[in-house]
């Protein structure tokens, strides 16, 4: 999986909840070499990067008035313009798959995502759903899906953790 890293291919970790997903993303991101300038977007921080040139950006709630919000895919527009070598999201869970996808295939090789989901070929659905939230009217097959997921984009590892929470 380490040589996947090195190789710079895009990687997305899928399993269930509690299933090590994030431990394994830690685990892939210490793989990264060290002069490459990344970016870190999560919820809460619980990735642990050690690389000297990295970015943490997390998201914020609304404040009691409904304005201030901080949203994963806010945060994943704008790390574009800060010039990544790897985007690392810690999960994707809405519209901001399309965004985390087009990041990936537009010259941000080797970055790495998790997903909630219980097999690979469930991961390209739960992909495919989440594009379908980011609020473009796009048909599946405009988008670029519905293929069988080992066709799914040549340069994409999906790690299944095998997995599931008892």
């Amino acid at each position: 999986m380490t040589a996947c890293v090195a190789a710079r291919l895009n990687i997305l970790v899928s399993g269930g909840t509690g299933s090590g997903k994030t431990t394994l993303l830690n685990i892939l991101s210490g793989a990264i070499p060290e002069g490459e300038r990344i970016v870190t977007i999560e919820d809460a921080a619980e990735l642990d990067l050690h690389q000297i040139h990295r970015i943490r950006l997390e998201t914020k709630p609304p404040d009691a008035d409904g304005s201030g919000e901080i949203s994963i895919r806010h945060l994943v527009k704008n790390s574009l313009r800060m010039r990544p070598n790897r985007i690392i999201v810690g999960e994707v869970r809405g519209g901001e798959a399309l965004d985390m996808l087009q990041a990936m295939n537009t010259g941000h090789d080797g970055s790495l995502t998790t997903v909630h989901a219980n097999t690979p070929r469930d991961a390209v659905s739960r992909l495919e759903t989440l594009v379908l939230l980011s609020g473009f009217d796009l048909p599946l097959k405009a988008a670029g899906f519905n293929l069988p997921p080992e066709l799914f984009g040549a340069d994409m590892v999906t790690i299944n953790s095998g997995k599931k929470r008892r």
